[in-house]
């Protein structure tokens, strides 16, 4: 609403305050409402909260101490359908409300904290529940199409760079006497590294020009453009470390990064398979295309 708003994004959007939004769990991640976080309703409209979220980003900024406010999605009813969810805003320094551990030694993203929060018997205020209690589902998966075609223009950003190293390092790399740009396999992968890009880019912006951002319904899409982005994206950075050889598996070229950290978007805000689940299923109401 208006007053958590003015309350919490200024120092949101200035970088001020470290945000997030928790919502996977240790025991479910693709099987979102099966989450076993639970909010009790009490007499004076506030909730006891009790559980934990697992792979929260900004979840700590340091290894002792959680981020300042965070979105969490909890059961409020028995069951998993729709109406069974509520969300809450959490922040810290709430009674209950700790670090359970902050996630190390990962294979990409390394610049972007992750970690467990736990809830044990946090009372969040009536002024921080967001929404109308057990609307809550309606509100995530909104929110997961925003963040998949978010995810997508990040692949984008990931194949861009990738294929910027890859073609200067051939033009100027040489081999036999020739710069590795005259060679057939390593056009055979610029070009299509280009096309490929090219398409995405195309895909992510077509899509994005017209998503509505008030409500959900473009599920089709939002996971159309982040299956095809992520997969383009690794593929990308895979074909850059090769044509860079040695060079491309050590820090210097920053290929090997982008690599590692490409593969985050298969599996980060929903995996491939999730997404082609939901694409066929949705495509079972299609009779053509536009």
């Amino acid at each position: 609403n208006d007053e958590q708003c003015a309350r919490l994004l200024p120092a949101a959007c200035t970088g001020e305050a470290v945000c997030g939004m928790a919502m996977t769990e240790p025991s479910c991640g693709t099987d979102v409402l099966a989450m076993r976080t639970n909010a009790v309703g009490q007499d004076d409209g506030s909730y006891l909260l009790n559980g934990s979220k697992i792979w929260i980003t900004n979840g700590a900024v340091n290894d002792a101490e959680t981020g300042d406010t965070f979105l969490v999605y909890a059961r409020t009813k028995e069951g998993s359908g729709a109406g069974n969810h509520s969300l809450f805003l959490v922040e810290k320094g709430m009674e209950g409300f700790s670090l359970g551990q902050r996630l190390k030694d990962k294979c990409g993203m390394r610049a972007s904290p992750t970690a467990e929060i736990v809830f044990d018997n946090v009372r969040v205020p009536a002024e921080n529940v967001v929404g109308t209690p057990g609307s809550a589902v309606s509100s995530m998966m909104r929110n997961l199409e925003l963040e998949r075609v978010t995810l997508a223009a990040m692949s984008l950003g990931i194949a861009r760079r990738s294929i910027e190293v890859m073609n200067s390092y051939a033009r100027e790399r040489t081999a036999f006497g020739e710069p590795l740009v005259k060679f057939g396999q390593i056009q055979a992968d610029l070009a299509d590294s280009f096309a490929e890009y090219q398409a995405g880019r195309a895909y992510v912006y077509n899509f994005a020009s017209g998503m509505a951002l008030d409500k959900s319904g473009s599920r089709i899409d939002s996971d159309g453009v982040k299956l095809f982005c992520a997969r383009m994206a690794k593929n990308v950075a895979d074909r850059a470390m090769q044509t860079l050889g040695g060079y491309g598996y050590v820090g210097e070229y920053q290929v090997e990064r982008l690599w590692r950290d490409a593969k985050l978007l298969e599996i980060g805000g929903g995996t491939n398979g999730a997404h082609q689940k939901n694409m066929t299923k949705d495509l079972a109401s299609v009779t053509s295309l536009p």
